[in-house]
């Protein structure tokens, strides 16, 4: 029996137990509770809404006793954390699915993730696309029965007997995994269970709209040395809408996709024989040299000095640096000779220390803020790789500003200030900040932490920027600031960083002379706005769907000839064009200038000039805009001032 819902309910009897409700007020039982008899007891409607129970910050089913006083809240079908749980519901639903169309398939994991949920199947035959239609189809049924998740605390023995009995292979393996200790534990939905540690919503009747989406190999335990899986993904939301919005999104970014793009525009390939590797055509060389321009303009006026490293330095320097220990797994090592192994560097920043070091810097000199467009390598996995987005060897726009403690405030706000200006200038205007906090693997002692994380809060305070906490992942020497651009079509992207560190400094013996006279070691931040040039290029791409701005575009302009006749005065508009320094190419072939007109939007160049007979007597143009039909006619001087304003870069 419940008691009163009040922020001065008594003390529950011996043996029960009270529940403080997120807004203060508490319910008292008299005995343990559930999710579902502390809904009931608020209001019909809750409990019809509520899909599971938040017990201390950790999510639990509507029926698991609530044994203790804890603090609690009901999540309801529409609440954010309401969805991963939805999508696991939707992975078990699908697992039976699978097993009822098909006998003798084996279950392994099917976890909720980013979006979706799905299962890894061990099963001879690969599934059809027809194949995702009929478990589809399956599933629908299953939501339709409402059978209700039961969970199911068994003894290890009797898991396995049940596993074997069902010829469950994989089950008895990842049985075995389970710590001593732990719970062991069963989840149904009918006659069908499954090892899972949950939580689960009610019943399969509250899984809302799903979709299953794709069939891909997958390795047992992500080891190639196992034996592969197919791998089935799907996704589900709370409603219809909100999966055909999802759907939506997901064919918009298909028709973004960089690399698509990337071939259309002839920027940039990849190829088998350099994984994760980029050869930059010309006109994609073009557009980086066009961004990576534009950054060390910036930076020019921002105070920085440029400077180059090497990319093979000696692996002493990252063992005293701690990146051998803590981030060797990531690096490429060489070894030249029976004395040396040399590593090719995943980052730039002991090796600007290597620089700063080179004199013995007064206080006087700081903030010194030392730049590089670093070339970098990272054995990324190979399953990870994705076009130009991630890569082994990339470029960071990389800095590091050495100062003291007292100057970490100003120089956060200056970095700010940059960093979002340049995101400004290149379109994105929604951007998030993260706060990232000591994460489990580390160098440096507590105490260095406090103070490092201690020094960036207030640096950001300062800034007045609102910033969401994103505990234990700040690099392994520092706490960081993480910049998310949001783009076109509503996805984040982590591009740019503030990392504020004491420990390398101190490691690599940095130091400078104080007003004291003394040795002190200098602070050192380490910031990037783009990030990597080639992940932030292909942002650029796919927020644009590949209609750049003028400035950026690699052929800001062509001259298309409608008739031979006006060949030559399209090859003098183009000199004039590249004189007045647009990015300018003559389309004279025999073509129809309706073929030449798809083919240059297909490669999404800005303006297109059309050029006759008529034109080369008058000294005029015909402009046509990608994405417009409508055409308009210049003159050849009016022309070359639109081109010189619009192809201006925004901080010329």
């Amino acid at each position: 029996m419940s008691l009163a819902l009040d922020r001065n309910a008594p003390a529950a009897p011996a043996g029960g137990v009270r529940l403080t409700l997120p807004d203060g007020s508490v319910r008292a039982f008299d005995g343990p509770a559930t999710g579902r008899n502390l809904a009931s007891s608020i209001s019909k409607g809750l409990a019809k809404q509520a899909v599971a129970v938040e017990v201390d910050g950790a999510l639990a089913d509507l029926d698991r006793p609530i044994a203790r006083d804890a603090k609690v809240r009901l999540v309801k079908a529409g609440d954010p954390e309401a969805l991963p749980l939805l999508r696991h519901d939707c992975a078990h639903v699908m697992a039976e699915a699978v097993q009822d169309l098909f006998p003798g398939t084996q279950v392994t994991i099917g976890p909720a993730i980013e979006n979706g949920f799905y299962y890894d199947f061990a099963r001879d035959e690969p599934f059809s696309t027809d194949d995702l239609a009929r478990i589809e189809a399956r599933m629908a049924e299953i939501v339709k029965a409402d059978k209700p998740f039961r969970r199911e605390e068994v003894s290890r023995e009797e898991a396995r007997r049940r596993f074997a009995d069902t010829g469950e292979g994989y089950k008895l393996e990842l049985l075995d995994a389970i710590p001593e200790g732990e719970p062991v534990t069963l989840y149904h939905q009918g006659d069908w269970f499954d090892l899972c540690r949950g939580p689960h919503g009610p019943s399969t009747g509250r899984i809302g709209a799903f979709k299953l989406t794709k069939v891909a190999g997958a390795y047992w335990r992500g080891d190639a040395k196992n034996a592969q899986l197919q791998r089935i993904y799907g996704t589900a939301f709370a409603s219809e809408k909100d999966l055909k919005a999802y759907l939506a999104r997901i064919e918009e970014a298909e028709r973004r996709d960089h690399r698509r793009i990337g071939r259309e525009m002839d920027l940039f390939h990849v190829q088998e024989e350099a994984p994760g590797c980029v050869f930059w055509h010309a006109k994609g060389w073009t557009l980086w040299r066009a961004v990576e321009d534009y950054v060390r303009r910036r930076l020019d006026r921002a105070g920085y000095a440029e400077v180059k490293t090497p990319q093979l330095v000696d692996k002493v320097l990252w063992e005293k640096s701690g990146h051998a220990a803590l981030f060797g797994s990531d690096m490429f090592f060489l070894e030249a000779d029976e004395k040396r192994t040399y590593a090719l560097k995943p980052m730039n920043c002991p090796c600007h220390v290597q620089v700063f070091n080179q004199h013995q810097h007064s206080y006087r000199e700081l903030p010194l803020r030392m730049a590089e467009f670093g070339s970098c390598h990272r054995n990324e996995p190979s399953g990870a790789l994705h076009g130009i987005m991630r890569v082994r060897a990339f470029t960071q726009d990389d800095a590091h500003i050495f100062c003291t403690e007292d100057q970490i405030t100003g120089e956060t706000q200056a970095f700010c200030d940059l960093l979002l200006s340049v995101y400004r200038d290149f379109g994105f205007t929604d951007v998030r900040i993260k706060f990232s906090d000591r994460p489990a693997v580390r160098a440096g002692d507590d105490a260095v932490w406090d103070q490092a994380e201690g020094a960036l809060w207030d640096a950001i305070r300062a800034t007045g920027l609102d910033v969401i906490l994103n505990p234990g992942e700040g690099a392994f020497y520092g706490p960081k600031l993480e910049f998310v651009l949001r783009d076109a079509i509503g996805r984040d992207w982590q591009c740019g960083t503030l990392q504020v560190d004491i420990v390398l400094p101190e490691r690599l013996g940095a130091s400078y002379i104080g007003q004291d006279g003394a040795k002190h070691r200098p602070v050192m931040l380490h910031r990037a706005i783009l990030g990597s040039l080639e992940r932030f290029i292909g942002v650029l791409i796919e927020h644009y769907a590949g209609r750049l701005p003028l400035w950026l575009a690699p052929v800001q302009a062509v001259v298309a000839t409608v008739t031979n006749e006006a060949d030559a005065y399209a090859l003098e508009v183009v000199q004039r064009l590249q004189a007045a320094g647009v990015r300018a190419v003559a389309d004279t072939r025999a073509d129809k200038i309706g073929y030449k007109v798809r083919e240059h939007a297909l490669a999404k160049v800005p303006l297109l000039f059309a050029v006759g007979a008529r034109e080369a007597e008058a000294k005029s143009v015909s402009l046509r805009r990608l994405g417009s039909q409508a055409q308009e006619s210049l003159s050849l001087d009016d022309a070359l001032a639109l081109c010189q304003r619009d192809t201006m870069p925004p901080d010329a």
